[in-house]
């Protein structure tokens, strides 16, 4: 999954003769040329540029970068990986890295992690994935994540003049401005029952999980205590602040952002506030945003991490060029000026989030902070499977709206998170 946070207001610098080490393999020979697939809408092709020309420069190979769309994609990418004439690095959705790490098609980069990193720490949310059986198979790109978008003159016309930074603080706030807008229609803080993205910051705030791996095997862990108490104190949050009609939809239909833009609720869990203004110019100076407060005073809830990460086919003939460039693309340097510095994602290490976060405009900052604290998807290939029947959506609607209560909706869901996550 991925999602843009808003571009950040950085100076873009020229990227350094030196972004790639020296570990980099010497110029190649003959003219040698690499064939990538990265996503479309996802990098620019300034970022893009960025990233080759680093490459290139290190090992004198040359690079084609086909971009592919996204509808089927994994079908494609699964066909792709086959064949002798696979492209030799491809850009995968983070979470669907295992789906093609199980079967050998990815090569394993656990030797070269140290390398990769170059001294920085990789975001779990992002990396999670991309370790199946405790070997890497994918280094991380980019991140998008979730932080609070808030109207600042309807918050303040309640009397809040400061974002909350804990939990209590945060409903206080809440249960203010619903006091000054009573409406049933209206949502205080507009939280779709299937939004199943910031419903699981509540799971992992709790210390739950959604499953556990153990012996090779993987159990769906959603009847733990602590992932019950999560659960109740989500249901108990999107009950309070969010209206009755918004418990069995998703964030797309109707539009959150819309419903936020046109005045009806005060605050959204959102990726961007781009849409909001795009939709209502004037809110922009209106507008402000905070991570999530955890229930532990001091910090915020962990957050899903959309993203992508970058492979190499394990049939793919260039093999160490194929890692140069993936070298290239997760240099610190090259992430900094180009992934963040032109494209504004969300970078793929805490030390660059520390690094850049001063520099971000107000309404960027809160989304950087909140990267910081995520936690992974189980990383088993079945894990798709529940991305694409939408049973997670399903499952949050069943306690939002109370059809099921929520130890059987878990016990139900971990039944089937039992019987996907193992299956190959």
């Amino acid at each position: 999954m991925r999602r843009r946070i808003l571009a950040a207001a950085l100076a873009v610098t020229a990227l350094t003769a030196s972004a790639c080490g020296a570990e980099t393999p010497a110029p190649a020979a003959g003219g040698n040329t690499l064939t990538v697939w990265l996503m479309n809408g996802d990098l620019s092709d300034k970022a893009t540029a960025a990233i080759t020309a680093a490459f290139e420069k290190a090992t004198g190979a040359k690079v084609t970068v086909q971009i592919q769309e996204w509808d089927n994609i994994n079908t494609k990418i699964s066909t792709a990986l086959a064949q002798d004439t696979t492209p030799d690095v491809i850009e995968i959705g983070n979470t669907n890295v295992p789906l093609f790490a199980a079967n050998g098609a990815l090569t394993d980069l656990t030797p070269h992690r140290a390398e990769l990193a170059a001294g920085q720490t990789w975001l779990p949310g992002l990396i999670g994935p991309a370790t199946v059986d405790d070997h890497v198979y994918a280094a991380p790109l980019f991140a998008g994540n979730r932080s609070v978008i808030y109207d600042k003159q309807v918050w303040a016309d309640a009397g809040v003049t400061a974002p909350p930074k804990t939990y209590a603080e945060l409903t206080a706030a809440l249960d203010k401005i619903k006091a000054k807008h009573p409406a049933p229609d209206y949502s205080v803080f507009h939280f779709p029952g299937k939004y199943w993205f910031g419903a699981l910051q509540f799971v992992w705030d709790a210390g739950g999980r959604i499953a556990t791996q153990k012996d090779g095997k993987w159990a769906g862990a959603l009847e733990s205590p602590e992932a019950q108490r999560g659960l109740q104190a989500w249901k108990d949050f999107q009950n309070a602040y969010s209206s009755a009609a918004s418990r069995n939809v998703d964030t797309k239909a109707p539009d959150q952002a819309a419903i936020f833009s046109a005045g009806g609720a005060a605050a959204i869990l959102d990726t961007s506030v781009n849409t909001v203004v795009k939709n209502k110019p004037e809110l922009k100076d209106r507008l402000g945003t905070f991570p999530f407060p955890s229930a532990t005073p001091g910090k915020t809830q962990p957050v899903f991490l959309g993203g992508s990460d970058l492979a190499i086919a394990a049939k793919s003939r260039n093999q160490d060029l194929a890692l140069a460039f993936v070298k290239a693309a997760t240099d610190p340097a090259v992430q900094r000026d180009a992934i963040v510095g032109i494209d504004g994602w969300t970078p793929i290490s805490t030390e660059l989030i520390d690094r850049i976060t001063p520099s971000l405009p107000p309404l960027n900052a809160a989304f950087a902070t909140a990267a910081k604290t995520s936690v992974a998807t189980p990383a088993a290939p079945g894990w798709a499977t529940i991305e694409s029947d939408k049973s997670i959506n399903t499952f949050f609607a069943d306690i939002a709206t109370g059809r099921k209560p929520i130890a059987q909706a878990a016990k139900d869901f971990d039944a089937h998170l039992t019987e996907a996550l193992n299956t190959r």
